[in-house]
């Protein structure tokens, strides 16, 4: 009896974590950290006259996404230049600042390229705790309800180049990062408690380049093979696969590029990472399993995409097609399998933002502050074109029936029947 009932406890608490993160937007790219939401009756037209329940303009400058739970939206950002690092929470019912606290105080803000900004990594967040970074300037925990800072820690250091990018995941107990500089690279876990250093891990990969085509800025993702967790981690020149308790090296992939900033997306039992700079490819590879490690490339890889493939906005992946961007507005759909090409058109603008997929549609969020929506399939089909203010650097959120939207100077509720207050 008491198996049955650790047994039934065990599915409960699994379950109930599932929905719980059904119901929230918790990390970059949403519950699953690849774009994809449930919710339904989201309004294909909107504009700053249409469909916005409300709009709230943000302090500062930052490019971090929107993370949502317990009707409380966080973001980061940056005030003074650089010099006041600050986390934002704004309530989702009213678009009313709940918080704007500083976490960290920084003298002397080194460069950051003008595509970015100091408060670029989305934070991370489950209840009662939000957790945010700004790369080398530092981690910390926040109470998600006063906005009181529980933890810092500013022992992962590195030099970004171009300022911070990378964003943060949890992981049971762990707070997990890259951090890919032009002087050290590695992975990094913190114990979620106290913030204090659980496991770190240099790179194994040599690089015999410059050090600024060392540096990298994507976002790890936990994914399952053979009922086993493996972190998989874009970094320069190579796809790397850890224990996520341990920070073991598992396996890897070579590929060329660096200053990687895409998330990579798993579906159909492939990992799907873009390559970075200079010239950005698309690769489908097959996880290695239990008893694989080393190098796989010349094993795993399944197939190549070598035309259009986005620099910055993550791929997007729904049933058996991966869809992308382009940084210069040329979307692509390819069949997941096989990287045949289905359809590439030119969209318009320019892009940062990752897309998402939710009630139906794919949504594309341009620099110029476009919004184009289409209709997942073999064949390209626009169903809207939509505008709002001041353009996204940002990637969007979805919370109850609504989209999230952070743009360079505000956040937006843009809901069905919406009418702006």
């Amino acid at each position: 009896m008491r198996l049955l009932t650790a047994a039934f406890l065990a599915v409960f608490l699994v379950s109930n974590s599932l929905a719980v993160r059904e119901k929230s937007w918790p990390e970059f790219r949403g519950p699953t950290g690849q774009g994809h939401s449930a919710a339904k009756g989201l309004p294909s037209a909107f504009g700053e006259d249409q469909n916005v329940r409300w709009k709230t303009a943000i302090p500062g400058e930052g490019w971090s996404s929107p993370v949502i739970l317990d009707g409380r939206v966080w973001m980061t950002t940056a005030t003074e230049g650089g010099k006041s690092l600050r986390a934002v929470s704004v309530d989702f019912q009213s678009g009313r600042l709940l918080v704007d606290r500083e976490v960290f105080a920084v003298e002397s803000p080194r460069f950051k390229h003008m595509l970015n900004s100091y408060a670029s990594p989305t934070p991370v967040i489950e209840t009662g705790r939000v957790y945010v970074s700004f790369g080398d300037y530092g981690n910390a925990c926040l109470n998600s309800e006063t906005g009181e800072v529980i933890w810092k820690n500013q022992d992962l250091r590195l030099e970004h180049e171009n300022g911070p990018g990378s964003s943060p995941i949890l992981y049971k107990d762990s707070y997990i990062l890259h951090c890919d500089g032009t002087n050290v690279q590695y992975m990094a876990a913190l114990n979620k408690a106290d913030g204090k250093i659980k496991w770190k891990v240099d790179r194994s990969g040599k690089i015999n380049k410059s050090p600024e085509m060392k540096k990298a800025y994507s976002v790890p993702l936990i994914i399952n093979v053979d009922g086993k967790d493996q972190l998989i981690s874009a970094a320069a020149e190579h796809l790397y696969a850890y224990d996520p308790s341990t920070g073991k090296e598992l396996w890897f992939v070579k590929y060329p590029g660096f200053s990687n900033v895409p998330r990579p997306v798993f579906a159909n039992g492939l990992i799907y990472a873009c390559t970075g700079y200079g010239k950005p490819e698309l690769w489908a590879v097959k996880p290695g399993s239990s008893g694989e490690s080393g190098d796989l490339t010349s094993t795993h890889v399944q197939w190549k995409h070598l035309r259009q493939a986005p620099a910055k906005p993550s791929p997007l992946v729904v049933e058996d097609i991966l869809y992308m961007v382009s940084d210069n507005g040329v979307a692509t759909a390819l069949e997941a399998s096989t990287g045949q090409e289905l359809w590439q058109e030119r969209i318009g603008g320019e892009y940062s933002a990752s897309p998402i997929y939710a009630d139906g549609r794919l949504w594309f969020f341009g620099q110029d502050g476009g919004v184009r929506v289409l209709k997942p399939g073999r064949q390209f089909q626009l169903l809207a074109n939509n505008k709002l203010q001041s353009g996204f650097m940002a990637s969007p959120a979805v919370y109850e029936k609504a989209l999230v939207l952070r743009t360079k100077t505000h956040l937006y509720r843009v809901e069905e029947g919406g009418a702006q207050k």
